[in-house]
């Protein structure tokens, strides 16, 4: 690659100023794998290069075990800087544009198993705050709710004749949802005893101890704690609580749609996530106990 054609790549990272530092750097070093990659196919100008190099570019970058997010920002980096040519006048098109980049590999969300979840919600104590946070932990997990529909709730929520909930959840939708008797009854001991912290005129249903309604953080920290108490080995977020009731709902049920509906989602395509776990869950179990999946030592070897 001649030396004024590199110099183009400079110039292109200097008209960068709306984007963060971050970014701008981001899209230096994606540029300057980029050019290696030319000088190796021994293009001499950035008019010669076409679709097909381009493709084989991001090939070569995903077989380096690079991941989908990272290579279509390295593609992105590759059709700005062409069209920033094209305004300039020094090629007449941009062979970056209409090719896609391998799909980035949805993250699992981390769950805890049944003993988990129960070792965790069953904590003892009977001081207010234990009881609160009893209360809360079972809800979230009896319900599958988010942190912020937990923090949320008031008073006139919960309906324990028919044991239901109502939540506001995303966009403020509303929806019902069925409390489990164990969580119930937690709410109902933190029901008893709530005035002795709530304020006269609060009508959250759960309470910080200055009276007023719980923040999201309060519950994000005292769950670390009561997981850390509970000899769990992992670190445990509210949200979690939410995948396990997720996975061990639709485990035992099967039924994507209605698991769907309790949790709130707009979109199945966001519930069916918890297919792989439950997958990974099938598939570790025939692993364990089907006599033709386990591996088994023949003669002569090791």
């Amino acid at each position: 690659m001649q030396e004024s054609e590199a110099a183009k790549i400079e110039a292109f990272l200097g008209t960068l100023h709306h984007l963060s530092g971050h970014t701008r750097k981001a899209y230096a070093g994606d540029l300057a794998f980029f050019l290696d990659y030319c000088e190796q196919l021994e293009v001499n100008q950035w008019q010669d290069l076409d679709g097909r190099q381009i493709r084989g570019y991001i090939t070569q970058r995903h077989r380096r075990g690079i991941g989908g997010r990272s290579l279509r920002r390295n593609l992105s980096s590759i059709r700005a800087f062409y069209r920033y040519l094209l305004n300039r006048g020094e090629v007449t098109q941009n062979p970056a544009e209409g090719i896609t980049t391998p799909k980035a590999a949805k993250r699992l969300p981390e769950i805890l198993d049944t003993e988990q979840s129960a070792r965790l919600v069953e904590i003892k104590g009977d001081d207010v705050l234990t009881i609160r946070d009893r209360a809360i932990l079972e809800l979230i997990y009896s319900s599958g709710l988010r942190l912020a529909e937990c923090v949320g709730l008031d008073l006139y929520s919960i309906d324990p004749r028919d044991g239901l909930v109502t939540v506001v959840g995303k966009g403020n939708k509303t929806r019902k949802v069925p409390v489990g008797k164990y969580a119930l009854d937690a709410v109902g001991a933190w029901l008893k005893v709530r005035a002795q912290l709530a304020a006269l005129d609060e009508i959250a249903l759960f309470v910080s101890s200055r009276g007023r309604r719980i923040s999201a953080r309060s519950v994000q920290q005292r769950l670390r704690q009561w997981a850390l108490k509970q000899g769990l080995d992992t670190p445990v977020h509210p949200h979690m609580l939410r995948h396990s009731f997720a996975t061990h709902l639709l485990e035992s049920s099967g039924d994507l749609r209605a698991v769907q509906e309790l949790l709130g989602h707009a979109d199945i395509s966001t519930t069916q996530i918890y297919t792989n776990l439950d997958f990974q869950h099938l598939a570790s179990v025939y692993d364990q106990a089907h006599p033709r999946a386990r591996k088994k030592k023949y003669l002569g070897s090791e």
